[in-house]
């Protein structure tokens, strides 16, 4: 796959010093997933690439070298090589990709002198073309070229090499084709669009799912560092990839041993006669980078390395296992770990248990991942006792290369993975979590218990990872509809429910019974976690009634379109008998198009007489959960009902703002970190200026520093109007004097001026008509960005914290819910008679706020406070909502931003 003819480059002219190469920018070096799942290593060209490219052309076929240069060029000459491989990286810029030691593509641009124009060229090794490398090296030129002022690309292809046209028009870009003499000749803007960032997610998507299926679907497994002594790891991993029933040949390898468990063994893995697709090490982490080299050469696909002493025993093992990662994605390997439990796939087909579990859960719907390797056996035998059947299992241990966020790519579109349960001790990439955990959520409800709440995170995972606040860990599942659960017990009493049972419509919930008591304690629990009770009180047949009144009772409260889910208590006074009663429970539930969970004998996971036995005898669809407490069944319940109604929302989109000078703003930011660099607190006419070019309503407001200047800015703002302290310690508290309200006219501003302690200046505002004190905020989070937050104004809400939080992009959908979602919301919505506040225009301010935030990430921190909102006025004149105060911190920008050209987080 190529395109282009360097003799028909744009800018032929050579350096003066024609050996003088800059150094390129950071960050342009990437480990990149290819479209068959394998990985490559792409970074700028450098001088000593000559070999590469030279050998790149000789394993190039006739074809490929006539499509890139246009002609049956064998060779570069010396010259034409010289300039290849000697770039300024910035008018011409050049990157190479790499698999191992070997240049297996190049890509470039060359800008047209005096223009934002550059044409763009590629030439991919015929053995690596179709791996999707073109459109990976057009979205890093393109990402270079945007940096460099480059606004268009160009590319003449001949139209023989409808691969190459077809990697530009699927580009996601606007092309512009004209045809002349056998050449297509390509324009097209490079901006990054919504539609080319849809393309490159989609890509994005494809290519790493594939990565995750490699490792998960293999031919052949070699366990390196197999033993028979029974202490041994390797030994463990040996007997359960046996006992299990892995589907492909199993090749164990100790150089010490003729046999493993009586499996003929191999002395090193390069001994091995056929493939290997998955190699398992278990050995020490001294020898890892030696077997990882022999993987390389053996070509072999993945690795999950089990073996420990690395990132969790301090800065040298981290250096190590970065050492191990880098090497194997730079083979086209992923990484397993290390330090991990191993993984799992119940597919019949593969039948694959590389780990230390001995025991598996059968079959399933639910795709499991942990980054504890430790607990790793546990969480497994855990949901074996629970019930829980599994599509594949994956503990990521330090979670080196492969994270949650791969295994998100992965089921997002794995047919026999319906739920996604996920324990997370840390975020590699947060911001992407996000993305995939909103869009998996939409078709598949993912549940995450997150440990570290409180205490730092694991040592092994320092290096791969970013510590992320509370409020934001919260704010980014509640964006992107994950169900968050306190405690393992409750991500498998959700994940059970998910995996048997279907989503409620809605929170009305009946409750049937043989026991008042503990009919009771359920209506208790509904009321407890919000949800409602669908009749006044729960129904109880009594003790001595037959399975045919519990039969008719249940089916009542499933035919009533006024339930939404039914909560089943049975506990008799004898245990004999009972499995008929269990009978009607599993009969009317498969038929039910309602949840239907169970306290059943006090039973927990799915007992024998509420399985619906599926194709591979595992618990199916319509299995009833039963759970030990009836609280744990209503918690349950309710936070399947939350991500139901998540689920059911409009998608929202971020709307089209009105006043909005992007321009503007940007170049008052700019000015300011021009003088500033390190940042700094905007002062009050910047702050007006930077708010008033998003259309955000404030009080005409003037800063004074004597009394006569307070009167004069009262007389041309015009009365009632009212003076606030700058002090910090000051602003915005009335019980402290800082704050003097409603003058109306000048012998009120001086004495109230008089009034306010002295040593700063004082603001003369407008007074805003009465309503509401509500504060915006926008906290800069260094791990992804941005998070907005609402909340209503008082010493009482800040001291219970009761603000509500979003990540950005902010939706039309995210800012209704930011609005209603703090405890105070009565307040706005006419508490106790009070008329209600004007809402659309609230949600219009969040939106603004947060497209400001989103557009200039040099925005650290901005604080609306308070921000009056009142009744919608509409005769002339009058606002319902005008922002009071305003703070505004802008520095260099911190956070990892998406999105970008695709890379790989971690190591490189």
């Amino acid at each position: 796959m190529s395109t282009g003819d360097e003799p028909r480059t744009a800018a032929l002219d050579v350096p003066a010093d024609p050996d003088a190469v800059p150094a390129p920018p950071p960050g342009w070096e990437a480990d990149v997933v290819a479209a068959d799942g394998g990985t490559v290593h792409l970074r700028p060209i450098t001088p000593e690439d000559a070999d590469g490219i030279v050998g790149l052309m000789e394993r190039s076929s006739d074809q490929t070298r006539y499509y890139r240069f246009f002609g049956p060029m064998k060779r570069l000459s010396d010259r034409d090589l010289h300039r290849f491989t000697h770039v300024d990286h910035d008018n011409r810029v050049a990157f190479v990709v790499l698999l191992g030691d070997e240049l297996i593509g190049v890509g470039r641009y060359d800008r047209y002198p005096g223009t934002a124009d550059a044409e763009v060229a590629f030439l991919i090794e015929d053995a690596h073309q179709r791996r999707g490398l073109g459109s990976v090296l057009l979205e890093h030129l393109a990402a270079a070229a945007r940096e460099r002022g480059i606004t268009t690309f160009v590319a003449e292809v001949l139209s023989q090499n409808s691969a190459m046209v077809r990697v530009f028009l699927d580009a996601g870009y606007s092309a512009e084709r004209s045809y002349e003499g056998g050449v297509v000749h390509l324009t097209f803007p490079i901006a990054s669009t919504e539609q080319a960032l849809a393309v490159t997610y989609e890509r994005e998507q494809r290519s790493e799912s594939r990565s995750i299926g490699r490792l998960l679907t293999p031919g052949s497994v070699a366990i390196v560092g197999a033993s028979n002594d029974e202490s041994k790891i390797g030994h463990a991993v040996l007997r359960h990839l046996l006992d299990y029933g892995f589907a492909g040949p199993i090749y164990p390898v100790n150089p010490a041993v003729r046999h493993v468990r009586g499996v003929p063994a191999h002395a090193s893995i390069e001994s091995i006669p056929d493939d290997v697709d998955l190699a398992v090490l278990a050995v020490p982490a001294d020898e890892v980078a030696g077997v990882v080299e022999a993987c390389r050469r053996k070509r072999v696909r993945g690795l999950v390395v089990i073996s420990g002493g690395f990132g969790e025993t301090g800065p040298e093992g981290r250096a190590a296992e970065r050492a191990l990662v880098a090497s194997a994605r730079a083979s086209g390997m992923r990484v397993v770990g290390p330090n991990c439990l191993g993984i799992v796939n119940t597919d019949p087909a593969v039948r694959l248990n590389a780990s230390l579990a001995p025991n598996v859960p059968g079959r399933g719907r639910v795709g499991f991942f942990a980054q504890s390797g430790a607990l790793g056996v546990a969480l497994l035998e855990r949901a074996r006792g629970r019930g829980i059947g599994l599509s594949s299992f994956v503990s990521a241990g330090n979670r080196a290369d492969v994270s949650g966020n791969d295994m998100l790519q992965y089921w997002a579109t794995d047919p026999g993975t319906e739920v996604v349960l996920l324990h997370l001790e840390s975020f590699g990439n947060p911001r992407k979590f996000a993305r995939l955990a909103r869009r998996v959520g939409r078709t598949k409800p993912v549940v995450a218990v997150k440990s570290g709440r409180h205490v730092s995170m694991t040592p092994g995972l320092a290096g791969t990872s970013v510590s992320v606040p509370e409020q934001s860990v919260a704010a980014l599942f509640a964006s992107a509809g994950v169900i968050r659960v306190e405690t393992l017990a409750q991500l498998f009493d959700v994940g059970t429910l998910l995996a048997h049972q279907p989503l409620p419509r809605g929170d009305r919930v009946a409750i049937v019974g043989n026991s008042t008591a503990l009919g009771v304690l359920v209506a208790d629990a509904v009321l407890d976690q919000g949800l409602q009770l669908a009749h006044p009180r729960p129904v109880d047949i009594g003790t001595r009634s037959g399975p045919e009144q519990w039969r008719a009772a249940l089916q009542e409260a499933l035919d009533d379109d006024g339930v939404d889910a039914v909560v089943a208590v049975f506990l008799p006074p004898l245990m004999r008998g009972s499995e008929v009663f269990g009978r009607v429970l599993r009969e009317l539930s498969v038929t039910a198009d309602k949840p239907l969970v169970a306290n059943f004998l006090s039973a927990d996971g799915i007992p024998p007489e509420l399985v619906v036995r599926d194709e591979e005898g595992m618990p199916g669809r319509g299995s009833v959960p039963s759970f030990a407490t009836p609280e744990r069944a209503v918690m349950a319940l309710a936070k399947v009902a939350e991500y139901a109604r998540w689920r059911a929302r409009p998608v929202g989109r971020v709307p089209e703002l009105d006043g909005v000078h992007e321009s503007a703003a940007r170049e008052l930011v700019d000015r300011v970190l021009a003088t500033s660099p390190q940042g700094r607190a905007l002062d009050d006419r910047e702050a007006i200026a930077l708010l008033g070019a998003y259309g955000v309503p404030l009080l005409d407001t003037r800063r004074v520093t004597d009394a006569e200047q307070a009167v004069r800015a009262a007389e041309e703002i015009g009365y009632p109007v009212v003076l606030k302290s700058t002090a910090p310690w000051l602003r915005d508290r009335t019980d402290l004097g800082g704050i003097r309200l409603d003058l109306g006219d000048a012998e009120a501003v001086r004495s109230a001026y008089a009034a306010i302690p002295a040593g700063d200046p004082v603001i003369v505002q407008q007074m805003a008509a009465p309503g509401v004190a509500t504060v915006v905020e926008v906290l800069d989070d260094p791990s992804f960005g941005a998070l907005v937050s609402f909340g209503v104004g008082g010493v009482a809400t800040d001291l219970l914290g009761d603000r509500a939080y979003r990540t950005l992009p902010l939706t039309d959908s995210d800012a209704a819910e930011l609005v209603r979602e703090p405890r105070a919301w009565p307040l706005l919505d006419g508490y106790r008679g009070t008329e209600p506040v004007d809402v659309p225009a609230l949600e219009d301010l969040l939106l603004r706020v947060a497209r400001l935030a989103d557009d200039l990430p040099e925005v650290l921190g901005l604080s609306l406070e308070p921000v009056i909102v009142g009744p919608p006025r509409p005769w002339h004149g009058q606002r319902s909502l005008v922002v009071a105060g305003v703070t505004v911190q802008v520095g260099p920008p911190t956070a990892r931003v998406e999105p970008g050209p695709r890379r790989m987080f971690g190591p490189a």
